[in-house]
């Protein structure tokens, strides 16, 4: 189907949190192969479809592999594959970079941005997507529900931190009714983006960025929103960002493309205010019982407080030049 030839070795790589991915060793060479579980299977063939225009930009993007017909997404017995070429590299946590390589990293963000904006898989709105603001009530609303899915007499560890953190998180929603952002349109220019540009998505080798990966989330959004996500997932590590380097990801971004500090102010308090108001990685835990899901969420709770009580500090690392 792919005209691979005959299959030499085949291994199941079992840390993507998502998507099924395998490694494969055929007599042309060495594949990624990834079935597809959570993205409808149109909406990838259109995003594959951009990466060889940017790979042909000399950007650090694989090209998908076409099957017979030119058919970049194969579907199996109900499922949908797709095949590209094996990069060898490693994933690096940001806070491991050093701050040159920080700088790089927004670089290289914006010129995807700027290759998204001539090779993007379709035209962009007259207007800025709208971003959907949640309030305090309903917030309340999901806390309390999530707290009745969980034990009412906590034995694990996990649970009794899973309920503290619930009631905490509703005090902290009371404490912060005021501070919802106005308005669900966000500041700032706006385009074809990645959608989740962090570490488990970049190869490294020698230092410098070989691969972007997982283009599944390829959509329309503020060129701050991105900027301001990648930042706190590469650098929030251990329930605290490093300022530093959120810095000096903005600074080389900047140097490319120039979103203005109101622009990136109004992304940094739109995304605090998401995690206010958020529970998908306790709302995947309870309903996959996968505990890198719930790891993540007693993780991000703890980032979160950290990041309230230094609101200005970190609104002030986003605004470095």
């Amino acid at each position: 189907m792919f005209g691979l030839g005959e299959v030499r070795d085949r291994e199941f790589l079992a840390h993507g949190l998502m998507n099924r991915n395998w490694r494969l060793e055929t007599a042309v060479g060495t594949y990624a192969v990834k079935e597809i579980t959570d993205v409808p299977l149109p909406k990838v063939r259109r995003n594959l479809a951009v990466l060889a225009d940017l790979a042909r930009e000399r950007l650090p993007v694989p090209a998908p592999l076409p099957a017979d017909g030119g058919e970049l997404v194969a579907e199996v017995g109900g499922h949908g594959y797709c095949i590209l070429p094996w990069v060898d590299g490693e994933h690096v946590q940001g806070t491991d970079l050093t701050l040159d390589q920080v700088r790089d990293l927004g670089a290289l963000l914006a010129g995807l941005h700027e290759g998204l904006r001539r090779h993007g898989p379709g035209p962009v709105p007259g207007q800025a997507p709208a971003a959907t603001v949640r309030d305090v009530a309903e917030a309340d609303r999901a806390a309390v529900a999530l707290s009745g899915r969980l034990p009412t007499n906590p034995v694990t560890d996990f649970d009794k931190a899973a309920t503290e953190a619930l009631h905490d998180r509703r005090g902290l929603l009371a404490r912060h009714v005021h501070a919802r952002p106005e308005g669900e349109v966000p500041a700032g220019p706006y385009g074809w983006t990645h959608g989740d540009f962090q570490y488990r998505n970049l190869l490294r080798q020698d230092g410098r960025v070989v691969a972007v990966l997982d283009w599944d989330r390829l959509g329309v959004r503020p060129y701050g929103e991105e900027v301001a996500r990648t930042a706190q997932v590469q650098f929030g590590v251990g329930g605290v960002l490093d300022l530093d380097r959120v810095a000096a990801f903005c600074v080389g971004y900047r140097s490319v493309i120039d979103l203005s500090e109101g622009d990136l102010a109004d992304a940094v308090k739109r995304l605090w205010w998401k995690r206010m108001t958020d529970f998908w990685q306790l709302e995947f835990y309870l309903d996959r019982q996968d505990p890198a899901f719930g790891e993540m969420f007693l993780t991000d709770e703890a980032l979160l407080n950290w990041w309230t009580d230094r609101f200005d500090e970190v609104q002030a690392a986003y605004a470095a030049r």
